[in-house]
């Protein structure tokens, strides 16, 4: 599968609600790092799991991750997109810009780098 539908895939793994399939895309050693509160400690989908998606789904009442753009080079992907939700404790909506800069290697995702509008998430998040 090209780099792109992968990480597309991935997209589309996650907006149903589908953590096992996303996190079946990730290298074993994958590095995931975030511009915001969440943070990845170690390698690995596990790690990712961990420090990430179960704390993003307990924290925020809805959201999704929405491409809107995406740049290819080799394994290199980036996408553009708006992270839209409802935090659970504020009752906030948030729509904030991000982009994903992916890398993969044998057809899974080797390394993560997330930038976000880290004000538009801190806001909805008071």
């Amino acid at each position: 599968m090209p780099p792109i539908d992968t990480i597309r895939a991935f997209y589309a793994a996650l907006s149903a609600g589908d953590a096992p399939a996303a996190l079946a895309l990730m290298a074993d050693d994958i590095e995931w790092t975030t511009m915001w509160h969440y943070k990845v400690d170690g390698l690995g989908p596990h790690k990712v799991a961990q420090g990430l998606l179960m704390p993003l789904m307990a924290e925020w009442s809805s959201f999704a991750l929405t491409p809107s753009d995406y740049l290819a080079d080799g394994d290199s992907v980036v996408s553009l997109g708006r992270f839209t939700g409802r935090h659970g404790t504020s009752g906030k909506s948030v729509d904030a810009a991000y982009a994903h800069v992916w890398d993969l290697s044998d057809g899974r995702i080797k390394r993560f780098r997330q930038y976000i509008d880290t004000l538009a998430v801190a806001e909805a998040r008071t």
